[in-house]
């Protein structure tokens, strides 16, 4: 009763339930975000890098090589500081899962599989598993990296969707090159 008298009377303005308690404690400052970025961003450039020179150690290159450069491009998936920053090439692809510090993994989440972008994610998801199974399950070669290929290939499509209309202007520059 107490607590009805406080909320009518304006006095309780809010109560602070369990939920809101826990986010609020597990919430991260803005420089601990910027420094969860920068350090994501560093082990997706590391992981891509380092995948890119065990590609030529022999017997098991292709094999390391894909395993490393999906990792990489893992930890790039979402990283596009704003809603302008294409992840092109593999500098641009390590920002990946780093955007989950600058803007919350909900937020991540609910943009990845927005209606525009849905079938690209699910294109660089399904490129991910089909790289890894093919390197530790089917033991080829050539479909790893041929997966490796289309994660590059999937995940530029996946970053042009947050630039407007660059992907209409792709479109539009291969129908008139292939015409």
């Amino acid at each position: 009763m107490d607590k009805l008298k406080k909320v009518l009377s304006g006095q309780d303005t809010e109560d602070r339930g369990g939920l809101s308690e826990v986010v609020e404690a597990t919430s991260l400052s803005s420089g601990t975000r910027i420094k969860g970025f920068i350090a994501c961003f560093a082990v997706g450039i590391l992981c891509s890098l380092l995948g890119t020179l065990l590609l030529w150690v022999p017997r098991k290159g292709l094999y390391l090589f894909a395993v490393f450069y999906t990792f990489g491009n893992i930890a790039s998936l979402g990283s596009h500081l704003s809603n302008f920053i294409p992840a092109e090439d593999m500098l641009n692809l390590s920002f990946g899962a780093c955007t989950v510090f600058l803007m919350g993994p909900m937020t991540q989440l609910k943009r990845m599989f927005e209606p525009t972008r849905l079938i690209a994610t699910i294109m660089v998801l399904l490129c991910f598993a089909l790289t890894l199974c093919s390197a530790f399950w089917w033991h080829n070669k050539g479909l790893a990296l041929i997966f490796c290929i289309l994660q590059s290939l999937a995940l530029t499509w996946y970053s042009l969707s947050y630039i407007p209309f660059a992907r209409d202007a792709v479109k539009k520059c291969f129908t008139v090159c292939l015409a």
